[in-house]
């Protein structure tokens, strides 16, 4: 009886694959930067573009200008003239005031630009319905251009028919020079870019507190907190590192203020109340048309912003450890 024939199974393997050549070794480097590079050709555009343009409109600017701080141009010619920059700034009335009445925006700012935010944010976390709708109302100002909201607060802030000293006297009190009056000219000013600018941080902060765990407040109401206890003992611990950097980015951008005051007050202001570092910077480069002095203020702006975020770092950091 003859052994039945075995028919091989096929090999799921696949066929093989050819050996390399002999003296074949690895790719080397540069081949393989080249394949990835074209494999993602169009990743590189996009970011070479992005680098680009971040280094020519950013970076360039603030090389040239600390160059320019210490130039000086008389008849076309370009000439280093050291520190003379930084004497005619110091020498400048202006200039102290300027400083003075931007310090005073930015404390005012941190009251007001910085509080109102978040308690706005604290009031739209307590509503269950309609948080979109409050959230888009909020944000509308920010959405609205510059100068149409300027012209919305020159019309509420008009000593003829403003609608505040409308309602000032209906009931009882009296008219006030909002924008003329050098004693509330600034503070006039905070209130119109705290309206202005509000929308984002109270964003922001409605964020934070909304990914606070429910759990912990439902455990200080347990214990007997109420609504100030709690905002106190557990909101403001919860979103102490988006308030502290909200703080840092609040003062940035206060101590470079000009869009208001330039719209609303032209700038200097009654008496020179409204004048801040950024508007005395853009006198120097474009009334005066002395760029070195504009180059050498905005350097020291820079300066003091700089060292500013350096202490703040530092003091963050140590408080982490």
């Amino acid at each position: 009886m003859s052994a039945p024939s075995v028919t091989p199974t096929p090999s799921k393997a696949g066929p093989p694959r050819p050996s390399p050549p002999s003296g074949a070794g690895p790719v080397p480097p540069a081949g393989r930067f080249a394949r990835n590079l074209k494999r993602n050709l169009t990743a590189h555009g996009f970011l070479i573009g992005a680098v680009l343009c971040f280094g020519v409109f950013s970076w360039y600017p603030m090389v040239r200008e600390f160059f320019l701080a210490f130039q000086k141009t008389e008849g076309g010619r370009t000439s280093w003239v050291g520190f003379d920059n930084l004497v005619t700034v110091f020498n400048d009335p202006a200039f102290w005031q300027a400083w003075g009445n931007t310090g005073l925006f930015t404390l005012l700012a941190l009251v007001l630009g910085f509080a109102v935010p978040f308690l706005v944010a604290v009031v739209i976390n307590e509503f269950q319905h309609g948080q979109g709708y409050l959230r888009l109302l909020v944000y509308l100002p920010v959405m609205l251009p510059p100068v149409a909201s300027v012209l919305l607060f020159k019309y509420l802030y008009d000593p003829g028919y403003g609608l505040l000293n409308e309602l000032f006297t209906s009931i009882g009190l009296p008219e006030q020079q909002w924008l003329q009056d050098p004693d509330i000219s600034m503070v006039a000013v905070v209130v119109a870019s705290t309206w202005m600018n509000m929308g984002g941080a109270t964003l922001i902060y409605l964020a934070a507190l909304q990914s606070i765990p429910g759990e912990l407040y439902e455990a200080a109401e347990l214990d007997g907190a109420g609504l100030l206890r709690k905002i106190w003992h557990v909101t403001i611990p919860q979103t102490r590192l988006i308030l502290s950097l909200m703080a840092l980015m609040q003062v940035i951008a206060t101590m470079q203020v000009f869009v208001e005051p330039f719209l609303l007050t032209g700038g200097a202001g009654p008496e020179g109340s409204t004048t801040t570092v950024v508007y005395l910077i853009y006198q120097y480069a474009f009334n005066f048309n002395d760029y070195g002095a504009a180059a050498a203020l905005g350097l020291l702006l820079l300066v003091l912003l700089a060292g500013f975020s350096a202490v703040y770092v530092k003091l963050s950091r140590a408080e982490d450890e």
